[in-house]
C-alpha cells in the first residue's frame, strides 16, 4: 500500500436528534473528492470517535466507505482502551473495505511500551490490515519516537506512523531510518515544514474545508516555488490561530457550516459554538479564495 498526499481527517456531522448525519458526511467527502484529495481518515481526534459508542463507529466506516466508492483510499481509526475493542472495530472495518486501519495507543493506565508494542501487533494479527500508529503526546501522554518505534515497525504489517508531534527532528530521524514505512504529517500548521523534511502524506483537521490550498501547496513545493508555498502556509495558520483560539474542532465544524456545509455541532460536553464564533470564522472564510 502507497500513502502519499491529502488526506482529510474527517468529521462527525450530527443531527438536530445527534445522530450520525448522513447527508452531511457525503457533502464533506464529495466536496473534498472534487478537490483532489487521496484519501480519508475516518473516526480520528477530529471524528470525535471517543465520544462515539462502538456500534456509531461501526456505522460511521460503512457510511465513509460506501460514500467514497472506491475513489479514494480510506484510513480507518479503530482504536479503543481495551485491545477487543479495538480488534472487533478492526475485524468490522475490514469487512467495510477499508484500506488500512490506525489507533492511538491506549492511555490514562500508563501501559509500557511491550504493552502498547503488543497492542498494536494484536490488532494486527487479528485482521490481518495495514496498521498506522498513531502518535499524538500532547492528547495521549505517549510518545512515539526514532527509538521506541524500531520494536513496532518490525512486523511488515505496521506500514507508518500518524505523527502529530511539532518535533521535526524525531519526524526526520523516523523517515531516514525506516524508508520503507510512511510518516505521516499530523499538524496542518507545519505542512511545509514536513515536506522539506521528507514526509509525502498528511493528515488533517483544517483539510475538511481548505484541501485545496494544502494540495496548492504541495504542488509549489514540488515546483520549488517555496515563497509562493509560504505564502499559503501562513494563510492557513492565520485560519488555524483562529481555530485554536475557539477550540480546533468546533472551529472546523463551525467553518464547514459557513461554507454552507452544515454538520452540527460537537458532542456534548463540547459546548456549541457562540454567535461571535461564529461572526469570526465568517470573517476568516472570506480569505479562502476558493481553497
Amino acid at each position: 500500500m502507497h500513502l502519499e498526499g491529502i488526506f482529510p481527517a474527517l468529521v462527525t456531522p450530527f443531527d438536530s436528534r445527534d445522530r450520525i448525519d448522513r447527508a452531511a458526511l457525503a457533502r464533506v467527502i464529495e466536496y473534498n473528492i472534487n478537490k483532489g484529495v487521496q484519501g480519508f481518515y475516518l473516526g480520528g481526534s477530529t471524528g470525535e470517535s471517543l465520544l462515539l459508542n462502538q456500534e456509531e463507529r461501526k456505522d460511521l466506516t460503512e457510511l465513509v466507505v460506501e460514500h467514497v466508492g472506491g475513489r479514494s483510499k480510506v484510513i480507518a481509526h479503530i482504536g479503543c482502551f481495551a485491545t477487543r475493542d479495538s480488534i472487533e472495530l478492526a475485524g468490522h472495518a475490514k469487512s467495510c473495505g477499508v484500506d488500512a486501519i490506525s489507533a492511538l495507543p491506549p492511555f490514562y493506565y500508563k501501559f509500557t511500551l511491550g504493552e502498547l508494542k503488543q497492542f498494536y501487533l494484536d490488532i494486527v494479527d487479528a485482521v490481518q490490515l495495514p496498521m498506522i500508529i498513531y502518535n499524538a503526546p500532547v492528547l495521549t501522554g505517549v510518545s512515539f519516537d526514532n527509538q521506541n518505534l524500531g520494536p513496532i515497525f518490525d512486523h511488515p504489517l505496521v506500514i507508518g506512523v500518524k505523527f502529530t508531534s511539532y518535533d521535526l527532528y524525531q519526524m526526520q530521524r523516523i523517515i531516514t531510518t525506516n524508508p520503507d514505512k510512511f510518516v505521516i504529517n499530523g499538524h496542518d500548521e507545519i505542512y511545509l515544514s514536513a515536506l522539506a523534511v521528507g514526509s509525502r502524506c498528511a493528515i488533517g483537521s483544517t483539510f475538511n474545508f481548505m484541501s485545496g490550498l494544502y494540495l496548492k501547496m504541495r504542488s509549489l513545493f514540488d515546483e520549488n516555488k517555496l515563497d509562493e508555498a509560504r505564502v499559503l502556509q501562513n494563510k492557513a495558520n492565520v485560519i488555524i490561530e483562529l481555530l485554536i483560539s475557539i477550540g480546533v474542532f468546533r472551529g472546523v465544524k463551525g467553518m464547514l457550516g459557513v461554507l454552507g456545509l452544515d454538520c452540527g455541532d460537537c458532542r456534548a460536553p463540547f459546548a456549541p459554538l457562540t454567535k461571535e464564533e461564529y461572526r469570526r470564522l465568517e470573517d476568516a472564510a472570506a480569505t479562502l479564495d476558493g481553497h
